[in-house]
């Protein structure tokens, strides 16, 4: 059959469309690791899997550098702890931005692509109560002015990140939501700032967490599945929890008198491990109902055929030293492990059907540190407690991938994820001569004793980087009072 010519151009737009609405799914690169994959070698695996946005949660030079000339459109952090000073002092701001972004704005290939400045994260969070909130407008504000300063404005929109729990629903319907009341005054600075320079609202989503805390809730609504029982609001037939999550914050935005407000989706996923419903199969399960939800363009109740203009997928990697307050399943968010290997494989929508791994990652030597079971254990368990207060033991917890390891494995792995976070000096496994260092691999099943990456000196640089500073400014300083003396 012969299109006619505009049956051709209308076939063009919808590709060229359909394309453009694929690259809205970015990706979280989170690097609270004590083992982080070298930035280079992300960005090797971003590129591998087609990822064409990702959100920091800070600007670490290192990070940026390595996304220098991918045209990967970029999200920069600035950490909750910079709120107040940055609120307070507009040089602070115009420092910040000329240190952290101008740089980067050059012209030519080493241009990286910052998209937004994402100020503070989560600082509304209702467990941090007034700790960061009352300096969230004026940072904004400032930082805003030195974008202007830098001529960055036209390039650079700022955002600020809100948890969920930002609004609320007393009684779990989306047409009863609103915004928290000690958050209302803030919430009208920060929103008529974002409608004025043509912002969007970030907000992270976590149908996980929200289902963990609402028995009501059905683990199939939260992950997107045809059996569960839908939710009936005003005529409005809600089938997921995130279009439930989502269309609750309209009805606040709506209540604020900013209805149309455009919303992105910071962050969103499902944790593979670290606690019960967290594994890689229910993970998968989840990324595919979501992803596919998105890509259907069908939007949800309240915004039919306008869902979120982007979503960052909560994370890229696997973090051990995440905090754990919330539960041990923090360090588990990853799509890919710590070492850049897909946990299950999705269609993230670029085309790629399964996800490719990282490769030529360099690991530290293949030896792990067990139990000497020569030795009276006598003290063994309080030897794995101290460990697991320093290491990361969250695998072992109820309903985690190791929790069904017996004893003394489950001690093993403690020791040997101390040993690996140590660089498996030979002194981290000693634990009062009850360690023993093996070639053999002690993992079991689903258990993985993890072998951690080799880190290049490069990225280890806050710790290495702070101690030259200090030693050279000491050296300079003592030769400044020679002088002067």
């Amino acid at each position: 059959m012969k299109l006619k010519s505009y049956q051709v151009l209308i076939f063009l737009i919808i590709s060229t469309c359909s394309h453009l609405w694929v690259e809205a799914v970015g990706v979280n690169w989170g690097t609270s690791s004590s083992h982080p994959l070298p930035p280079a070698k992300v960005v090797e695996l971003l590129k591998a899997n087609k990822i064409s946005k990702v959100k920091l949660f800070d600007a670490n030079p290192n990070v940026l550098e390595a996304l220098s000339g991918t045209g990967i459109s970029v999200t920069v952090g600035i950490p909750n702890s910079m709120l107040k000073t940055l609120s307070s002092s507009k040089k602070v701001a115009q420092s910040w931005v000329h240190n952290n972004l101008t740089r980067y704005f050059s012209d030519g290939a080493g241009r990286v692509k910052i998209e937004y400045i994402a100020v503070g994260d989560e600082p509304f969070l209702q467990s941090y109560g007034l700790q960061f909130q009352p300096f969230v407008i004026d940072a904004v504000i400032n930082i805003q002015t030195a974008l202007v300063g830098a001529k960055l404005a036209n390039d650079v929109k700022i955002v600020v990140p809100c948890n969920s729990d930002a609004y609320i629903s007393v009684t779990g319907l989306p047409s009863k939501g609103h915004f928290r009341p000690d958050l209302n005054k803030t919430m009208i600075e920060l929103l008529t700032f974002l409608s004025k320079h043509h912002s969007p609202f970030f907000v992270n989503i976590y149908p996980f967490s929200i289902f963990h805390q609402n028995r009501n809730i059905s683990l199939p609504f939260a992950l997107f599945e045809p059996k569960a029982h839908s939710l009936n609001d005003s005529h409005k037939t809600y089938k997921n929890l995130f279009d439930v999550s989502h269309d609750t914050l309209v009805t606040s935005l709506s209540q604020l008198g900013f209805p149309d407000m455009d919303i992105v989706v910071g962050q969103i996923g499902w944790p593979t491990d670290g606690a019960i419903n967290s594994t890689s199969s229910t993970a998968e399960t989840f990324m595919k109902g979501l992803i596919t939800h998105l890509q259907s363009r069908s939007g949800t109740p309240l915004r039919p055929k306008k869902p979120p203009t982007e979503t960052y997928i909560f994370s890229l990697l696997d973090e051990d030293q995440r905090s754990i307050t919330n539960g041990n399943f923090e360090r588990h968010w990853g799509v890919f492990t710590f070492d850049g290997q897909a946990k299950y494989h999705i269609d993230l929508g670029q085309g790629t059907r399964n996800l490719v791994n990282a490769q030529n990652v360099e690991y530290l030597p293949t030896r792990w540190c067990v139990v000497n079971n020569n030795k009276e254990l006598v003290n063994v368990t309080s030897k794995a407690l101290e460990a697991c207060s320093v290491a990361d033991c969250s695998a072992l917890s109820v309903g985690s991938s190791c929790f069904n390891v017996s004893w003394p494995g489950n001690i093993s792995y403690a020791f040997n994820s101390y040993y690996q976070q140590h660089d498996q000096r030979a002194e981290s496994c000693d634990f009062g001569g009850l360690g023993l260092i093996t070639t053999v691999n002690p993992s079991v099943g689903n258990c993985r004793y993890n072998v951690e990456i080799q880190t290049s000196d490069s990225f280890l640089p806050n710790r290495l980087l702070f101690f030259c500073c200090k030693f050279v400014t000491m050296i300079l300083l003592s030769f400044y009072l020679l002088c002067v003396s």
